[in-house]
């Protein structure tokens, strides 16, 4: 009986925690994020000429998946001087282009909290494990993701705020 009832403690102990971490969540500020398309494909298999003008790129899922095309504004205001998407990750890796100012991303496996500046022209690819990006600039940016997911499924999980403590934010 004492067994039965430490499981009992147990489980409703991982409850608890779960739904604490899951209530502070850090979600998005200063930042706007539209879905601009979402679209199911089939499993694929596809790889470029290595000869080709692009290097080998390569890309193979073998079960179908999501692409979603998603448009992120961040807009300084004197509320919010540094709009943030808030740590969070992806369940596949994402392509990231900045259209317009420049951003600031950090891994959060990262134990240096070493910042990674992109401007408008670049992206980065972002392997879904989890990050934040930061419009550190005083000045309106943009960008554009290219998220991979589920098919149906989520595509975005908040973390805590938390979840990285080698940066100081």
């Amino acid at each position: 009986m004492k067994r039965k009832v430490s499981l009992v403690a147990a489980l409703a102990l991982l409850a608890l925690a779960s739904f604490v971490a899951i209530t502070k969540a850090e979600p998005p500020s200063g930042v706007t994020a539209t879905v601009l398309a979402r679209g199911t494909f089939p499993s694929f298999n596809v790889r470029s000429d290595p000869h080709g003008p692009i290097a080998d790129f390569r890309a193979h899922s073998t079960e179908p998946i999501d692409i979603v095309v998603r448009r992120h504004d961040y807009i300084p205001t004197d509320a919010v001087p540094v709009p943030t998407t808030g740590w969070h990750q992806h369940p596949g890796p994402i392509f990231v282009t900045v259209t317009q100012g420049t951003l600031t991303y950090y891994e959060l496996d990262d134990p240096t909290c070493t910042p990674h500046v992109v401007t408008a022209g670049h992206g980065f690819v972002d392997t879904g494990n989890g990050h934040v990006v930061r419009n550190e600039s005083g000045q309106p940016a943009e960008d554009i993701s290219v998220i991979t997911a589920p098919v149906g499924g989520v595509f975005r999980t908040n973390l805590s705020a938390n979840a990285n403590t080698n940066c100081g934010f």
